[in-house]
């Protein structure tokens, strides 16, 4: 086994050419959570014909995008702000609420407490309790809001835990922290997945709620990282003239603009994806529950988490093991509150999930 200090992202397939003489075109990542169809059809069949854009800047408003987003999450277009990716809107949401303490739901992506920090800002964590599965207990969690917090970041569906809050819930949390004047950011950047979005999706509760910013991308979802296009929901309409003042103009590209109007018009597209997860998604889970080697915990999104039940191995050497037959898990070991004992994997398609299924089983 290689001895190295290295965690791999998704995204890092040139760090794993260089370390393990492996190209990049031959690995299966099941590491970065994308969607496993690729992009959209339309969007493929499309964009080639609108070529062109590229000889205009885009519409600095983005209405037509807008208005696209705004019919695709069934809300206002006027709540509607877009970003060069979801990461973008996380940096100016931040910026603009300059919170002096921030609370994260934890184990969860480290990019939130990144943005806290750069701004000046302290971060504490709300542990997501193994012995409750990595569900959040709503009760224990409301008693610890206060008005020394100033705002409240969660990841729903939540990476890496794969575990969800249900809108039913999400409306107590806001209800509190209105009381305790918490800005509550959440990040859907995997609901989308969700075999009922509208259980989970705070979309709705921006109507009523305007404590609450909701981030999406297109990186997942729809398969397109690259095109860098992110949006969020919001219906504080002095908190997003704040955001439109102090953003770039023409952060979204004009490829972006076009390939965005195509991409939340292919309903069949959609219908196929979230077909596709839920029946491996089901498989996978039931497959893992199974085993003696694993605890898998029960997923709303289009990843799973593992917790390795054996205590002679460790997940860099799952990772390892996997990665020297062109299979990319993650190596969880990095996550806040996750020791070496958890790896996540998403779902691809059928065969590449029983080839890393009886891998990992075998």
């Amino acid at each position: 086994m290689i001895k190295h200090k290295d965690h791999f992202h998704g995204s890092d397939l040139e760090k794993i050419e260089k370390i393990y003489g492996i190209k990049k075109e031959d690995i299966i990542s099941f590491s970065a959570n994308v969607n496993p169809l690729g992009i959209s059809p339309m969007l493929k069949a499309g964009i080639t014909e609108q070529i062109d854009c590229i000889t205009t800047y885009p519409d600095r408003d983005y209405v037509k995008l807008r208005q696209c987003i705004a019919n695709y999450c069934s809300i206002e277009v006027e709540n509607i702000i877009v970003g060069n990716g979801s990461t973008e809107l996380i940096s100016l949401f931040v910026q603009i609420e300059q919170p002096k303490k921030a609370m994260i739901l934890g184990p969860t992506y480290s990019e939130y407490e990144r943005e806290i920090a750069l701004g000046g800002g302290k971060t504490i964590y709300y542990p997501l309790r193994e012995e409750n599965d990595f569900v959040l207990d709503c009760n224990h969690f409301i008693s610890k809001l206060s008005e020394d917090i100033d705002m409240l970041i969660i990841c729903n569906p939540n990476n890496p835990t794969g575990t969800a809050i249900d809108t039913h819930s999400m409306r107590r949390i806001l209800d509190a922290c209105k009381e305790c004047d918490i800005f509550v950011m959440v990040d859907e950047t995997y609901v989308e997945f969700a075999e009922n979005v509208d259980k989970i999706s705070s979309v709705s509760l921006t109507r009523t709620y305007t404590n609450i910013a909701i981030l999406r991308g297109t990186s997942k979802f729809f398969a397109a990282p690259g095109l860098r296009l992110g949006y969020a929901i919001c219906s504080n309409a002095d908190l997003l003239q704040s955001i439109n003042r102090r953003k770039d103009p023409w952060t979204i590209n004009s490829i972006a603009v076009v390939a965005g109007t195509l991409m939340f018009q292919d309903e069949q597209y959609i219908k196929t994806t979230r077909a596709l997860i839920k029946s491996e998604r089901d498989r996978l889970f039931k497959l893992f529950e199974e085993s003696t080697r694993f605890k898998p915990y029960k997923p709303e999104g289009n990843f799973m988490l593992l917790k390795i039940l054996d205590d002679n191995i460790t997940s860099g050497m799952l990772f390892d093991k996997c990665i020297r037959q062109g299979l990319m898990i993650r190596d969880c070991s990095t996550f806040p509150y996750l020791g070496e004992n958890y790896i996540r994997f998403c779902f691809m398609n059928p065969e590449d999930n029983t080839k890393l299924a009886s891998l990992l089983l075998g």
